[in-house]
């Protein structure tokens, strides 16, 4: 069993927002795979599973908040007895820009209160990251300025575009990325996004 964890904040009012990225994705994944998410309380989650390539993929919307989305994350891994590299997690960054994307293994929460929370409550930090940028607040404001307001946002249209772009290339590489290999997945989403 593997985690593919999409972070976000529960309820409609956060759906569109920027911060909402992994939940976005891991919502168009379900849908292409005709899958279903399904209330999992205990866990404070919904939980989809995907069968893939022989192996069993548990989706994931944490349903705490994104700032304690650690205590969804931790107890389903537990339980499930998913290692830390087994785990997968697609959210929004600050630091790409709109349009980029980064796939890496481990290293600090880097401001990210859900990257925060998942390393109070995993053994370690060694989790795959699936990092989508939403780039920072324009007009060159001072760092850490306003960024509550835009991660809580909509995105502009063209910064939509830019991501369901992202969602096409990651979801083809899916398989490699869920193999481990993410430098392979990295260099074939590049070819992929330059392509499109």
């Amino acid at each position: 069993m593997q985690l593919l964890v999409g972070l976000g904040n529960p309820g409609n009012k956060y759906k569109n927002t920027r911060h909402n990225t992994g939940f976005r994705f891991v919502d168009a994944l379900a849908r292409k795979q005709g899958l279903r998410f399904t209330a999992a309380p205990r866990f404070h989650a919904e939980t989809a599973v995907w069968e893939q390539g022989g192996r069993k993929v548990l989706l994931v919307k944490p349903q705490t908040f994104m700032n304690n989305s650690g205590e969804c994350v931790g107890p389903l891994a537990s339980y499930y007895g998913v290692i830390t590299a087994g785990i997968f997690v697609v959210y929004d960054d600050l630091d790409l820009a709109a349009g980029k994307f980064r796939l890496k293994t481990g290293g600090g929460h880097g401001g990210h209160n859900g990257l925060r929370s998942l390393n109070q409550h995993l053994p370690d930090s060694d989790y795959r990251r699936i990092k989508v940028g939403i780039g920072r607040p324009p007009n060159s404001m001072p760092k850490g300025i306003d960024v509550t307001s835009w991660v809580l946002s909509k995105a502009t249209t063209d910064d939509q575009r830019q991501e369901e772009r992202i969602f096409t290339a990651l979801m083809e590489e899916l398989p490699t990325v869920l193999g481990g290999d993410l430098a392979l997945a990295s260099n074939h989403m590049h070819l992929h996004l330059q392509e499109s």
